[in-house]
């Protein structure tokens, strides 16, 4: 492969589409917000964030406004993607370019000039495109690399909506309240976080080491007002929105990864700028062990004014997958503008390096697949930031699973990678080290590709990470929180008791602390620091509970049925949270509504939402199943007579039973039936068919759901799952089976058919076994419901035959059947004259049972066998009495040999010697005897006159 020219590689933009802005300015000046305006204008849109922390803040908003169903959520750790998003939030890296939007935006693009991160946000500033708009948010010093790599694009700058001034420095024990703290070493962080704790009750900590739901809690903390203190790192000058007043800088080094360096004015700016929201002014200054910036520094942040990026890291992203080498060669192509200049060499690019070193790994990329197999790998993120060696080695791992076994990791040994790390004992460093390393699985988890059960091990990294991150938040809380010292002080120097609400978003505050939630009718509290707090806290919050609880009932009761909501266990939910569940009552279609534990704590209140709820559930069972609910309505009951008790029973039984069943069970009842109350039932919704009778109506999706609740709640079991579309056909264990006839379906072989298609299906079949053998073709297959193409279609219809009773043909050696193989009908489908099949006297049925006492009497044609003068014959050897296979009666031979299988008579034996005296001189031939109809016999025959009318199956009955 030849490799492009350096003059293309940075110029080969996607082409211009719609218009391209770049709205520039410094911090808090609505930028995010106008994009995110902007996107929701759009019928389809995507945003690109600097960080997971901020992409998930906003997609919360987003959520909000717009619904779950719309909004998509993609990093490298976690992806929420509804079946069909309109909006997609994103971190820069994880953006799926490949997904055309009409607005795309790319945040805080000043990025391009960062030595580790740079080259993505360059590549998306050269590349990224949305088909009606596209906008790049980032400072004003961005503005000259703009004009000159995307001439195109319109530049607009904005004002900041606060002033930012100089407060000068400070002490940390007179620090004003909301105040940040910025440092820049772990070590110094937790230092002053002490320090903070003893002095003025604790402070929440901001570590770029930390998992995002750490920090988010750790940030929810100080924005609830827990504390007034936030201590961080510089994590939080990408844009985090908090309510910050002051900031002061600890320090004005850090290390960048090669050095440890002074800031320079726009990185001091970026962090400072955080103080401040909206309209609110805010100021910055330096602890006082800290020499301030020069005056032209300061001048610079208070005044926005930062010198222009020269130059923007750029990475070449044409890459050469032929070997190792080549790829290698490819990353190391340096750019030919000006503008740009080569990236410093990323984690990824050093993990490959290290790779190529290993000699397990170098035999195995010895193809173009595997190594672009190998740079996939080389792209999973270093969240432990250990040395690169040591990275490499836990990703030569992966990659040499990957080639070993087929694309595939295996899941022992995944296992063992993740559940080793579910432990939540240990320090803050021992829990942090965990998270790094479950971070990375996490990701890992999310190539579906890579792993046999992806989404089991994405729900399981991310559980894990969930236990180790809030476990890491306690001990951080508890280290350097002192929650008596903050809340309840306030309450002691304010007097009396500690005043308590609840806000209209159900969060339960006390002296301005979020100590709860209520989520439905439950109260759940926060974890206290100590038992003496958490009692006072729990005495503040009940009582904000008892005065809510009035007019939360009211609020619930007063609510349209529009509010609830029904899930597929049988609980009941208002407002999306679960405070009640079916339960049994004294019918089957008359369940009882049982509230779940909750915080009313009043008898009266709890009456008059259970009362509401009934209402709600008695409409909702009658929206799903009116073909049950309404079966004994007027109309039915004016058409069914006083004295027409059999279409009452019937009607009664197919209620009990949820509105099906078999028709042998109930055949007593249906010959019982009057003309007029056939007629009432099948104007009801009743069908009667040759296998089951049932309420067609209760077939449908929506009704099988509430069924399937219905069913679990009288039986004390769970509700089994239903599909959501119309499936007349499903895999046999696709339902419990004692509870598939009561939604709708009979087992039959290896499916489960829906009965409206079983009775089709049996009619189909009744009609092809007037002329045995009975091939299993496409239309047969179709008409089963499976999809006529493929071996496995083919295999689940031969077993659906073999349920019915059928038996497939051996076929003769160069025998062809071009319509599919051929299969002998069982006895009671044969009729007279279609001729035997090879496994006529077979005592069993295909399924393995042993055939009825009537199968058996009735012989290889399946009908009663017709009596015969003269004495019995002794029972032949594997058949039926009296007749040799094939339907040929016994010619009486002489000569003691065998006929078809069967022993002739002994002319000595005294029966043949009384047979000859009795036997007339001129015998007559006997007539055939009269078919005694039996039940079973008329259930069986697709023509009987008593069922003429009874179903519109085509084929069968009627």
């Amino acid at each position: 492969m030849t490799p492009p020219s350096d003059a293309s590689l940075e110029t080969a933009r996607a082409p211009v589409s719609g218009d391209v802005r770049a709205v520039l300015g410094p911090t808090n000046t609505g930028k995010t917000y106008l994009a995110m305006e902007r996107m929701r204008a759009h019928a389809t849109g995507m945003i690109g964030f600097p960080l997971r922390l901020l992409a998930r803040e906003n997609y919360d908003r987003l959520v909000e406004l717009e619904g779950r169903a719309h909004v998509a959520l993609i990093t490298g750790e976690e992806k929420i993607v509804p079946p069909r998003p309109r909006w997609w939030i994103c971190t820069v890296e994880a953006m799926p370019l490949g997904q055309p939007v009409e607005f795309l935006a790319v945040d805080e693009i000043q990025l391009c000039a960062d030595p580790e991160r740079g080259h993505v946000f360059t590549d998306r500033l050269l590349h990224a495109r949305g088909r009606e708009e596209t906008m790049f948010l980032g400072a004003e010093s961005m503005q000259g690399a703009i004009r000159a790599l995307v001439p195109e694009a319109r530049i607009e700058t904005r004002p900041r909506l606060s002033t930012l001034s100089w407060a000068g420095t400070s002490k940390l024990s007179r620090l004003p309240r909301r105040s940040a703290v910025v440092a820049f070493s772990v070590d110094q962080v937790y230092r002053l976080a002490e320090m903070v704790r003893r002095q003025r009750g604790g402070a929440a900590v901001v570590l770029g080491a930390l998992s995002p739901r750490t920090r988010n809690a750790q940030v929810q903390m100080y924005q609830a007002g827990e504390v007034d203190y936030l201590i961080a790192t510089d994590a939080i000058g990408m844009g985090l929105n908090m309510d910050v007043d002051h900031v002061t800088f600890a320090g004005l080094a850090k290390f960048d990864g090669m050095r440890r360096r002074p800031l320079s004015a726009p990185e001091m700016g970026q962090i400072a700028g955080r103080a401040g929201r909206h309209m609110n002014d805010g100021t910055f200054g330096v602890a006082d062990a800290v020499r301030p910036p020069d005056e032209e520094a300061i001048r610079r942040i208070v005044e926005h004014d930062y010198p222009p990026i020269g130059k923007l890291c750029w990475r070449n992203r044409s890459l050469d997958f032929a070997s190792p080498g080549r790829l290698m060669q490819a990353l190391n192509r340096p750019p030919s503008r000006p503008e740009l200049v080569r990236a410093r060499d990323a984690d990824d690019q050093l993990a490959l390096a290290a790779l190529t070193r290993d000699e397990a790994v170098a035999a195995r990329a010895g193809s173009r697949d595997r190594v672009q197999l190998l740079w996939e790998v080389c792209q999973i993120p270093d969240f432990r930031k250990v040395m690169p060696e040591h990275h490499a080695q836990l990703l030569g791992q992966i990659f040499t699973h990957l080639v070993d076994r087929d694309g595939r990791l295996p899941e022992d040994w995944v296992r063992a990678q993740i559940e080793r790390l579910d432990r939540t004992e240990g320090d803050i460093d021992t829990l942090t080290a965990r998270l790094a390393h479950v971070r990375t699985w996490t990701f890992v988890a999310h190539r579906a590709d890579w792993m046999a059960d992806s989404a089991h091990w994405q729900g399981r990294a991310r559980q894990i990470e969930d236990a180790l991150s809030d476990a890491l938040h306690d001990r951080l809380t508890d280290r350097f929180v002192d929650r008596r010292a903050a809340v309840l002080s306030r309450g002691r120097e304010a007097g009396g008791e500690m005043l308590s609400a609840v806000t209209a978003k159900g969060d339960v505050v006390v002296e301005g602390h979020v100590v709860g939630r209520i989520e439905g009718l439950s109260f759940h509290p926060h974890e206290a620091a100590d038992l003496r707090e958490a009692k006072a806290l729990a005495a503040a919050a009940h009582r904000a509970l008892r005065e809510d609880a009035g007019p939360r009932v009211a609020r619930l009761v007063g609510a349209d049925d529009s509010a609830f909501g029904m899930e597929a266990d049988g609980r009941i939910t208002w407002i999306g949270r679960p405070i009640a569940r079916v339960a049994k009552g004294a019918e089957r279609l008359r369940p009882r509504v049982r509230l779940l534990p909750n915080d009313l704590n009043d008898r009266t209140l709890e009456e008059r939402v259970q009362a509401r709820l009934q209402g709600f559930l008695d409409r909702f069972l009658a929206r799903r199943l009116g073909a049950l609910i309404a079966a004994d309505d007027a109309a039915t009951e004016t058409a069914l007579t006083a004295d027409d008790a059999p279409a009452r029973g019937l009607l009664y039984r197919l209620r009990e039973t949820m509105g099906a069943v078999p028709e042998r069970e109930a055949r007593a009842q249906v010959k019982a039936l009057s003309p007029a109350g056939r007629k009432a039932l099948t104007a009801a919704g009743v069908r009667f068919g040759t296998e089951w009778i049932f309420l067609n109506g209760a077939l449908a999706p929506k009704a099988m759901r509430a069924k399937a609740i219905l069913w679990a709640a009288w039986t004390g079991g769970a509700a089994p799952e239903t599909p959501t579309a119309p499936s007349p056909v499903l895999a046999a264990d696709a339902l419990p089976e004692d509870a598939a006839g009561a939604l709708g379906y009979e087992r039959r072989g290896p499916l489960l058919l829906r009965l409206d298609r079983l009775e089709r299906v049996s009619a189909e079949l009744r009609q092809r076994a007037r002329k045995a053998p009975v091939a299993r073709d496409a239309a047969l297959i179709a008409a089963i419901g499976l999809d006529s193409a493929g071996s496995e279609a083919a295999a689940q219809a031969d077993g659906v035959l073999r349920a019915f009773g059928f038996r497939r043909r051996p076929s003769a050696e160069g025998e062809a059947a071009p319509e599919g193989p051929l299969f002998d009908p069982p006895n009671r489908l044969r009729r007279a004259g279609a001729g035997g099949g090879p496994h006529a006297g077979d005592e069993k049925k295909p399924d393995g049972t042993p055939r009825d006492s009537r199968d058996r009497k009735r012989g290889s044609r399946g009908k009663p066998k017709a009596k015969t003068s003269g004495p019995k014959r002794p029972p032949a050897r594997g058949g039926a009495p009296g007749r040799a296979e094939g339907g040929r009666q016994d010619g009486g031979r002489q000569d003691g040999g065998r006929q078809d299988g069967r022993r002739a008579p002994d002319p000595n034996s005294p029966f043949a010697v009384l047979k000859q005296l009795v036997r007339p001189q001129a015998p007559a031939q006997p007539s055939a005897p009269p078919r005694k109809r039996t039940p079973d016999a008329a259930a069986d025959d697709p023509e009987s006159p008593e069922d003429a009318g009874a179903a519109d199956f085509s084929g069968g009955r009627g």
